[in-house]
């Protein structure tokens, strides 16, 4: 995966180099697991400070998009993307209430389904 800095941006090159990780989480192109270049590396490749990878990799961990394994290194969190937290919640609790009301489980996905194709 490659990141870019536009130095000629307004936006802080820690805030530049967080988009694009959590961009290239949400497309698919980083899957949870992959492991991401040490601070030095990436910095060294962007001609950026270690404290500014630093930050960025802060930022992402505080976010929960991705994990810092020990000396193993950095890797993209299971559930990396912020959003489909969200969405995972949201199926969560719509499966317990399909459950509660004694949907089976194939309608309940006739119901997603449905939904899916009305909201396009």
């Amino acid at each position: 995966m490659k990141f870019a800095i536009d130095d000629g941006s307004a936006t802080a090159p820690f805030e530049q180099l967080r988009v694009q990780i959590v961009a290239a989480v949400r497309s698919g192109d980083l899957i949870a697991g992959s492991k991401l270049p040490t601070v030095r590396a990436l910095a060294d490749t962007l001609t950026l400070a270690p404290n500014t990878v630093a930050k960025t990799y802060r930022e992402l961990e505080k976010d929960g998009v991705i994990e810092t394994r020990g000396r193993s290194g950095t890797f993209v969190a299971a559930g990396g993307d912020p959003s489909a937290g969200a969405v995972q919640l949201a199926a969560t609790a719509y499966v317990k209430a399909a459950r509660r009301a004694g949907i089976d489980d194939d309608v309940a996905m006739k119901y997603v389904r449905t939904a899916l194709r009305e909201l396009g």
